[in-house]
Protein backbone atom coordinates (compact mmCIF):
# COMPACT_ATOMS: atom_id res chain seq x y z
CA UNK A 1 0.00 0.00 0.00
CA UNK A 2 1.35 3.43 -0.99
CA UNK A 3 -0.39 5.71 1.94
CA UNK A 4 -0.42 9.03 0.21
CA UNK A 5 -2.72 11.57 0.52
CA UNK A 6 -4.32 13.19 -2.72
CA UNK A 7 -3.33 17.15 -2.36
CA UNK A 8 -5.41 18.50 -5.56
CA UNK A 9 -8.35 17.76 -8.08
CA UNK A 10 -8.91 19.47 -11.11
CA UNK A 11 -11.20 18.70 -13.61
CA UNK A 12 -10.30 18.07 -17.23
CA UNK A 13 -12.77 16.68 -19.72
CA UNK A 14 -15.58 14.21 -19.73
CA UNK A 15 -15.17 12.47 -16.40
CA UNK A 16 -11.22 12.88 -16.38
CA UNK A 17 -9.79 14.16 -13.23
CA UNK A 18 -6.40 15.38 -12.59
CA UNK A 19 -5.14 14.31 -9.53
CA UNK A 20 -1.57 15.44 -7.49
CA UNK A 21 -0.51 13.36 -4.04
CA UNK A 22 1.56 14.79 -1.40
CA UNK A 23 5.19 13.17 -3.52
CA UNK A 24 4.30 15.39 -6.11
CA UNK A 25 2.80 12.71 -8.58
CA UNK A 26 0.19 14.66 -10.72
CA UNK A 27 -1.63 12.54 -13.42
CA UNK A 28 -5.12 12.38 -15.32
CA UNK A 29 -7.23 9.51 -14.49
CA UNK A 30 -10.17 8.76 -16.39
CA UNK A 31 -12.80 7.38 -13.76
CA UNK A 32 -14.43 5.28 -16.60
CA UNK A 33 -11.51 3.15 -15.94
CA UNK A 34 -11.50 3.21 -11.89
CA UNK A 35 -15.50 2.44 -11.80
CA UNK A 36 -16.56 0.43 -14.49
CA UNK A 37 -20.41 0.27 -12.72
CA UNK A 38 -21.74 3.53 -11.51
CA UNK A 39 -23.87 1.61 -9.44
CA UNK A 40 -25.10 2.45 -5.35
CA UNK A 41 -23.28 5.11 -4.35
CA UNK A 42 -21.65 5.85 -7.48
CA UNK A 43 -24.84 6.04 -9.72
CA UNK A 44 -25.01 9.98 -9.49
CA UNK A 45 -21.67 10.65 -11.21
CA UNK A 46 -23.42 9.29 -14.21
CA UNK A 47 -24.83 12.61 -14.38
CA UNK A 48 -21.79 15.34 -15.43
CA UNK A 49 -23.05 18.27 -13.19
CA UNK A 50 -23.07 15.82 -9.99
CA UNK A 51 -19.70 14.35 -11.06
CA UNK A 52 -18.23 18.35 -11.61
CA UNK A 53 -18.67 18.45 -7.54
CA UNK A 54 -16.16 16.49 -6.79
CA UNK A 55 -14.07 17.90 -3.99
CA UNK A 56 -10.92 16.95 -2.01
CA UNK A 57 -11.32 16.16 1.84
CA UNK A 58 -7.82 16.35 3.24
CA UNK A 59 -9.23 14.99 6.34
CA UNK A 60 -9.61 11.62 4.26
CA UNK A 61 -6.51 12.43 2.10
CA UNK A 62 -8.72 11.50 -0.87
CA UNK A 63 -11.47 12.96 -3.62
CA UNK A 64 -15.42 13.05 -2.32
CA UNK A 65 -18.64 13.99 -3.68
CA UNK A 66 -21.94 15.29 -1.59
CA UNK A 67 -23.41 11.76 -0.94
CA UNK A 68 -20.22 10.45 0.63
CA UNK A 69 -18.73 8.58 -2.48
CA UNK A 70 -15.05 8.38 -2.27
CA UNK A 71 -12.40 6.13 -3.03
CA UNK A 72 -9.57 4.99 -1.41
CA UNK A 73 -6.91 7.37 -2.02
CA UNK A 74 -4.42 4.07 -2.59
CA UNK A 75 -6.44 2.69 -5.80
CA UNK A 76 -6.57 6.33 -7.33
CA UNK A 77 -2.43 6.71 -6.79
CA UNK A 78 -2.01 3.13 -8.56
CA UNK A 79 -4.22 4.10 -11.56
CA UNK A 80 -2.45 7.82 -12.10
CA UNK A 81 1.55 5.65 -11.36
CA UNK A 82 1.06 2.83 -13.04
CA UNK A 83 2.09 1.25 -10.02
CA UNK A 84 0.56 -2.09 -8.43
CA UNK A 85 -0.97 -2.64 -5.05
CA UNK A 86 0.51 -5.76 -3.54
CA UNK A 87 -1.16 -7.29 -0.71
CA UNK A 88 0.27 -10.50 0.97
CA UNK A 89 3.00 -11.11 -1.97
CA UNK A 90 -0.25 -10.73 -4.62
CA UNK A 91 -1.01 -8.21 -7.16
CA UNK A 92 -4.63 -7.19 -6.46
CA UNK A 93 -4.80 -3.92 -8.92
CA UNK A 94 -2.96 -2.65 -11.96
Amino acid sequence: MFMIDVTGVRHINGRQLELTFADGLKGVLDMDKVITQFTGVFEPLRDQSYFLQVRLNAELGTIVWPNGADLCPDVLYSHVSGKPIIVNGQRVLN
